[in-house]
Formats: structure tokens, sequence, C-alpha cells
């Protein structure tokens, strides 16, 4: 009796096994009619090229499409890749429930990050997102000022202690000194926590597994895409005890650095319950004073009712989640901004006057960074065209009928003016691809120039109803799942490029940079592995110090 039970399981097991991954391979599918580009194999589909670190070209061959491709996924699956502006509002708004995370994305920030915001789902996801959004209103945002400010100054300082009084330019990793800066920012600003002075050589410990997040897990990418479900098995202790046993260096070396961002969160978390626990005095002595938003958070959620609570796992989980989100994203932003600017001298010339003709002190409020013309269209600009995260993707949770904004020609040469995507299929979103399409933003849409923002844009961008929450841009997405620290990203940036282009000039250093595709985009020098951005810098002749 028990044998044929277990047989029956095993039968069961295959038999589902085999159907979810392989039905697609028999099963005629409308998709077929989606033009799209060849499989690179039967086993990868196209996923190795839209993974690859050098996949840029693939991702521009993709843009060729109008707004829609169909890609091969592992195994015969079938994928979509899409930013046409109205396909994109049904996926990211109108049909957000039935477009959601996909499987592997969820597991891995679960394994990752915990149970915050990026590793959350439908009631749940919207539960944590009701008690956060408060949080990043703009009026906290200018109570950060003091903060931005504060930090900046401290950035500033020891990047003059590390250039030549003579002015002549000395190569320093502007990366390394955007990551420690954004981290100290969205520990002190964020988590009332400092994590690093930004006084010695040597950077702190979160800092560098942070920045050292995107490149292991690049390495088990495409591990984590073809065994979407294997992180869901078993207890959390179970599945410890198979990732510290996996023979595999990129899941060893993503572990190593999971393990430094979790254990500094749970100390985060536990020294600022502590001290609420305590009272105001207590509260008053940490750093920020009670006013970052982690205490915000934390009296938010004491207050609030049984059902809205958020338990402490999860309350852990937004500090990971948070800091990744909050340091990777923005400094690497900035890093791309300052790259572009010695690239562009008369553009870097032209910003830095706007700033000291604004500004004659050392600090800046909020209404002026926002009054700044110049220095937002250098935002705005290097935000479109370089954008951190270049694709994301959903999966659908039943059969849905994906509107276009206009229709496109099929393999078999009929119009399509919808696409019936079946249940269970991955669909990719085009950040970048929307952010560079031709269609909508003109044919020097691909070009760097933030001079398009001092002027009327193409009638083409207010037309084309792009559902971004930012400047009819999809860098910081859209709908429920939309950055929710986009206003934080943006200060920072602001603050941080005042401070800099006030006190000093940036060149290219003579080493080659290359900007490697990931779930957030970074750069190396010559083919090595860590990630890097040298750059050559000196003392502005017109800075009082110089």
């Amino acid at each position: 009796m028990l044998v044929s039970l277990l047989q029956g399981i095993v039968i069961c097991s295959v038999t589902w096994f085999l159907w979810k991954y392989f039905r697609q391979v028999f099963v005629k599918s409308p998709l077929d009619n989606v033009p799209g580009p060849a499989a690179e194999s039967f086993i990868y589909g196209n996923l190795r090229q839209i993974l690859d670190r050098n996949g840029w070209d693939f991702i521009k061959s993709l843009e060729s499409y109008d707004g829609v491709a169909k890609l091969h996924g592992p195994l015969g699956h079938r994928m979509l890749f899409v930013f046409d502006p109205t396909a994109l509002h049904s996926v990211i708004v109108k049909d957000q429930y039935i477009y959601e995370e996909a499987a592997f994305f969820i597991s891995s920030n679960l394994l990752n990050f915990g149970p915050g915001l990026l590793s959350t789902l439908g009631d749940h996801h919207r539960k944590q997102r009701k008690l956060l959004n408060p949080v990043f209103s703009i009026a906290h945002m200018r109570r950060m000022i003091p903060i931005f400010n504060d930090v900046g100054l401290r950035l500033q300082k020891a990047i003059e202690s590390r250039v030549s009084p003579q002015g002549d330019p000395v190569e320093l990793d502007m990366l390394t000194w955007m990551g420690r800066t954004a981290l100290e920012l969205i520990g002190q600003a964020g988590l009332g926590y400092s994590f690093d002075p930004l006084v010695t050589d040597k950077p702190d410990d979160f800092a560098i597994a942070v920045k050292n997040f995107s490149p292991a897990a690049l390495e088990t990418t495409l591990l984590r895409r073809l065994l979407p479900y294997v992180s869901e098995f078993g207890s959390p202790a179970f599945r410890r005890w198979v990732v510290e046993r996996f023979p595999h260096k990129g899941v060893q070396k993503l572990k190593s650095v999971v393990d430094v961002m979790n254990y500094r969160s749970i100390e985060i978390y536990r020294s600022k319950k502590q001290a609420l626990e305590q009272g105001d005095e207590a509260v008053a002595r940490q750093v920020g004073e009670g006013k970052d938003l982690m205490s915000i958070l934390l009296r938010a959620n004491m207050a609030a009712s049984v059902e809205d609570r958020l338990p402490e796992e999860e309350i852990v989980g937004q500090i990971a989640t948070f800091i990744f989100a909050g340091m990777d994203t923005t400094s690497n932003a900035l890093a791309v901004t300052l790259s572009l600017l010695a690239q562009h001298p008369e553009v870097q010339e032209k910003l830095r006057n706007e700033i000291l003709e604004a500004h004659k002190g050392d600090v800046f409020d909020y209404d002026m960074l926002v009054s700044l013309p110049y220095l937002d269209a250098v935002c705005r600009e290097s935000l479109r065209v370089h954008a951190p995260v270049s694709n994301l993707f959903r999966e659908t949770r039943q059969d849905v009928v994906l509107p276009l904004s206009k229709p496109i020609r099929g393999v078999d040469g009929t119009m399509i003016h919808e696409i019936f995507v079946p249940k269970d299929t991955v669909v990719a979103i085009g950040l970048l691809a929307s952010n560079r399409s031709k269609a909508i933003w003109g044919e020097d849409a691909e070009e760097w120039k933030p001079e398009r923002w001092l002027s009327p844009l193409p009638e083409s961008v207010a037309e084309a109803k792009v559902p971004g929450i930012y400047s009819n841009l999809m860098t910081f997405l859209g709908g429920g799942r939309a950055c929710i620290g986009f206003k934080f990203s943006q200060l920072e940036m602001k603050v941080i490029l005042c401070l800099l282009l006030s006190k000093f000039t940036f060149t290219p250093s003579d080493k080659k940079i290359h900007w490697n595709l990931s779930g957030v985009r970074f750069p190396t020098v010559d083919g090595s592995p860590k990630p890097s951005m040298p750059m050559n810098v000196a003392l502005y002749k017109g800075s009082v110090h110089a």
C-alpha cells in the first residue's frame, strides 16, 4: 500500500514537472507569430544573451523591433520582450497583478534580503508598501537635507585630502567613493546608523559586500533562471544547509556577501528597537536623532493596527532591501554621470557655473536644489540613457491579452493589434529600450544630450503615455512596484553633484572602462571582475582652497 502511494506521488510529481517545463515545446502558441531573434540554443534559448554581462549589442538589437519581440526561453519556453508604451501600461499598471514578479526573482530576493519589498507579492506586498509610502514623502525628504549636506561635505573633504594642492590631476576610483557615500547616506538618513566616516582608504565591510553583490549575483543568474523553484524547497535551515554545500564558486561568493548584509541588518534593527524602547533621550543620542526613515517606520509600525503591523523579520528584510536598492543603483548612477561629465567638459563647466552662481556657501537647501534647471537636465538625461537597471522580468499568473499602441506585422504577414499571452509566460520589461526608443524620443534618442530637457520635448513623448513615475521614463518603473525611494535617489544625486563640481574637475582616466550588463549595471576596468571606475580628479581653479 505504502509503495503504491509513493509510486503515485513520484509519477504525479514527474508528470507535473514535465508538463510545467516542456508543455510549451509541444503546444502551439499565439506568441509564435510575434517577430523576434532566433534562439541561441534549445537549452538556453536567448537567456544567456539577455543575461550576458557583455550583452549590450543583443539588447540594442531588440530595440529594432516595434515595441515587442518574442524571445526563446530555456528548454523551448517562450518569452516576450516588451517596451511598447501601451503594452507597458498593461504590464505594470492595468494588469499588474497578472504580470507578477517572476518566481526566480522573488525566491532569489527572499534568500538574499529576507521578506522585504523586493521579495513579496500581492496583498503581502501592498501591506508593506502601505506602511512604507509615507516614510518617503517630500516632507521627510526636506528634513533629510542637513544629513545629505553633512555626508556630502565629508566626501568633499576626503577627496580634497587626496588630490594635489598644486592642481595636478590625481587618479581616484570614484565608484568606490560614490558607493561609500551612498551607503553612508542611506545609513544616516535611512537607518539612523553610520557605516563609514569617509576618512580612511578602506571602505566599510558592508560597502564592500554591497558593491560585490551584483558581480556575485551575475555569476549565479543563469543557474537561478534554470532552477527557479529550488530555493523554495524545505525550511530556511534546510536551504541554508544546501547552499553551504553547493559546489559552485558564484553561489559561495554570493552567500558570503549576503551573510555580511544580513548580520549587519539584524544589528541595526536591534539597536534602533532598543533605543525606541528606552525613550526619546536614547533616540536623540543616535545618528539622525530619530529623524531617519527607519525610526519613522518603526514608530509607524508600533502605532499601526495589528492587521497592518509588520513582523520583526519583515522589518529586518526592509533594512537589507533599503541598503541594496538605495546604495548600488544611485552610486552607479552617480558614477556614470561623473563619467559623462568628464567626457563632455563643456557640459561639466556649464553645470558647475550654474551651481556656483546659485549658491556661494558650503551647503545646499532643498528649494535651491530643485530649482536648478541644468542640474535637473543632467540628472534626467543620465537616468534616461544609462538607467541603472536595464530590464526587469514578470511572469503571467493567468492568460491575458496584451494591447499595443500600434499594430505590428506578424511572422505570417498579418497585422497584430494585440497579443494573447498564455499563463506562465515570462515577460522582460525593456526599461532601457523604452528610454531610448526613437519612436518616442526622436532620432537622437541614443545620444546623451542634457539640453533636450531645457526646451519642449517632442510631442511623441507626451502622446506615448509612458507609465513610468518619473519624467516619462521607465528608470524607476511605475505602478504598484515602482521604486519607492526615487525621490531620495534624486535628492542624493543632486546634493553630491553640487558639492563635487563646486570643488573639483573630472577628466577621464586612460584606463578602459567597461559597463557590465547586470541586475544593476556596474563598471570594471580592463576585464577585471572587481567593480571600479578610475577618474582623474583635480581641485577646481576657482575653488577657495585651490
